[in-house]
């Protein structure tokens, strides 16, 4: 058997339509495009590749991107007051600050600077506590993109057992409640789930994810997953990015694909989702923006 491979790029690229589509709606109906204020603190080099990516993406689907590029050796203070000033006006409806931020800075702090309403990437208390109780302002981006990506290639995880490992905030925290969650109109990523956290120190990690209908890995450990820790038939999402010999290698051995029925690639898989994911929620960030404006009709 050889895994069916998830292309990420194929299935995000269907979403980017969907969203240029629902641009061009707005803007047709004489309403702006969505704003996304875009935060580089430093020359990272991957950092400036990955706001490039996102700001070609934005281009791409109609949504105005702005950057603004601070010096490394910036203040706390003085990047608080860059952020507060983006909250304030009304033509951002998104903001990303791209991570990680110089370690003179503390992220947390940082992040919850944000003003909810415009919190795009779902890393504020207020929507993740919301997210939590099935009323979701917006999801995080990559989780929803886990889930865009299993639904839309067949693999609806309603009913199933699903196994996490990786319990990150970013990821594995914020999936497994989307993951258990009921699907409801306010709560259309729900999934109706059965759903274990896991990580590497779980005890038989082995035999927890040999448990999984469909498994999900972010870890952050290169090849963690061998093919005798999966499920025949199991659905296998990496989601792990790791560099190992000059190459980019997911958290699941290559090989898996000859016991899993599908396998997400890395790279090309959960990344270019992601992607999609914060320009779904910058559009919908201007939508609830609009509702709070336009008079009731």
């Amino acid at each position: 058997m050889t895994a069916l491979r998830l292309d990420g790029k194929a299935t995000a690229a269907r979403i980017r339509s969907e969203i240029a589509q629902a641009v061009a709606a707005r803007l047709a109906a004489g309403r702006h495009a969505p704003r996304l204020a875009v935060i580089l603190v430093g020359d990272h080099p991957a950092s400036a590749t990955y706001v490039r990516n996102k700001r070609k993406a934005c281009a791409e689907v109609g949504i105005d991107s702005t950057l603004h590029e601070l010096p490394a050796t910036i203040t706390q203070v003085q990047l608080l007051d860059v952020i507060a000033r983006l909250n304030d006006d009304p033509s951002v409806n998104g903001i990303l600050i791209q991570l990680p931020l110089p370690g003179h800075i503390c992220e947390e702090t940082v992040l919850q600077a944000v003003r909810p309403a415009i919190d795009v990437d779902c890393f504020h208390p207020d929507n993740v506590g919301r997210l939590m109780i099935g009323h979701p302002r917006f999801y995080p981006c990559t989780p929803y993109g886990i889930v865009e990506l299993l639904q839309r290639n067949g693999f609806d995880p309603a009913g199933k057992e699903v196994v996490i490992v990786g319990r990150s905030n970013i990821v594995g925290k914020p999936l497994a409640m989307m993951m258990a969650q009921k699907r409801t109109s306010d709560n259309p990523a729900g999934c109706d789930a059965t759903v274990t956290l896991a990580h590497t120190r779980t005890t038989d990690l082995p035999a927890v994810c040999r448990r999984a209908e469909i498994l999900i890995v972010a870890a952050g450990r290169a090849r963690l997953i061998t093919p005798d820790m999966v499920r025949p038939g199991a659905v296998v999402i990496d989601v792990g990015i790791n560099l190992v010999d000059g190459k980019l290698v997911g958290d699941v051995d290559e090989r898996v694909s000859a016991v899993a029925v599908a396998v997400s690639p890395v790279p090309g898989g959960v990344g270019p989702m992601t992607i999609s994911m914060l320009l779904l929620n910058t559009l919908r960030a201007a939508e609830l923006s609009d509702r709070q404006i336009l008079p009731e009709s």
